[in-house]
């Protein structure tokens, strides 16, 4: 069972372990709920984007930015299918699809209900975030059969206000509720780097952990400083550079011991880690990354980059699996 009720004091506490304790705590309760040496692959496409009306700080999709990224329609059903095809013979277990809108339309649903069963058909887990959604579209994209549904906090709800200002923390914890009630899956992690304090990263994975059921898959990500945006801007004037790869490492175990089961993901700004770092990242727990050359907007290790670090690694790709692709 997962614990409930972790505080930010105990959470904070993991956090300040010497790096070696910490990393054999975490491998040990990684060992014992999950296989060694496994990494699930995912494919992230953009079926629509750019034009979104949210002032995320970090996204080159939002139409606050002005990082040049033209507006997009939604792709049709045979282009998805087409690049799911891609996905899976690449070896993807999961295929990820996400559009730049700040809510789900109850107009776009039957065209997203016929993709979602389109790629179902092809073996794969499935996996949408297109924004915010009411109770009634997460049933009919349950219906539908997708598994999962990424809706991430992306930072503590004190930090937040510094991140997007369009919509509230609670409107995030809200679209998860009904995610939840829905049977599907959580997909809920955060981005690192934007500014906040080891005290936000303790917060953010303090929400998470004591959500009703901890998210069953958790994307940490490192801000990717896109030119336009105004995080990216920011850490680009500043010359920072995003992630510090043992802070990473950290906020990996940590995730690790207080969301034993949920499968943890290297997600966006993974090209930015080196190989050592990628390495004690999955020491430190993390067990799937996206794989491809690029994230929606953003780059990525390409496949034969990620080949050869799993055979310098002894690591595998996990088998297909309906593990976690329902809420339990």
């Amino acid at each position: 069972m997962n614990r409930t009720g972790w505080t930010v004091e105990e959470v904070a506490e993991r956090f300040e372990r010497p790096l070696l304790d910490l990393l054999f705590d975490a491998q040990q309760v990684h060992r014992k709920w999950h296989r060694a040496n496994e990494i699930q692959l995912s494919t992230l496409l953009s079926i629509k984007t750019g034009g979104c009306p949210e002032d995320c700080g970090y996204c080159s999709q939002s139409v606050f930015a002005s990082s040049g990224l033209a507006a997009s329609k939604l792709l049709g059903k045979e282009e998805v299918l087409k690049a799911a095809r891609e996905a899976r013979a690449a070896g993807s277990t999961r295929f990820c699809m996400g559009a730049a809108w700040r809510e789900l339309k109850d107009r776009d649903l039957p065209a997203l209900c016929a993709i979602v069963a389109g790629v179902k058909q092809l073996g794969l887990e499935t996996c949408m975030t297109l924004g915010m959604l009411s109770a009634g579209q997460a049933v009919r994209l349950a219906e539908a059969g997708l598994d999962f549904y990424n809706h991430n906090l992306d930072t503590s709800e004190d930090h937040y206000g510094k991140v997007v200002t369009t919509r509230r923390y609670s409107d995030r914890l809200e679209t998860l509720e009904h995610v939840r009630a829905a049977g599907m899956a959580v997909c809920c992690g955060g981005i690192i780097g934007m500014g906040e304090s080891r005290g936000d990263r303790v917060k953010l994975l303090v929400t998470l952990a004591n959500l009703p059921q901890p998210p069953q898959s958790v994307p940490i990500n490192a801000l990717v400083p896109v030119p336009g945006t105004r995080l990216g801007d920011k850490a680009l004037a500043e010359s920072r550079q995003a992630p510090d790869e043992i802070e990473f490492v950290r906020t990996i175990a940590v995730a690790r011991l207080v969301m034993p089961h949920s499968v943890i993901r290297l997600s966006a700004g993974r090209e930015s880690l080196s190989e050592s770092g990628q390495a004690l990242c999955f020491l430190a727990g993390a067990n799937s990354v996206f794989t491809g050359d690029t994230l929606l907007t953003t780059p990525n290790c390409g496949a034969s980059a990620d080949a050869l670090l799993f055979k310098k690694l002894g690591l595998s790709a996990a088998a297909p699996s309906d593990t976690g692709a329902r809420a339990q």
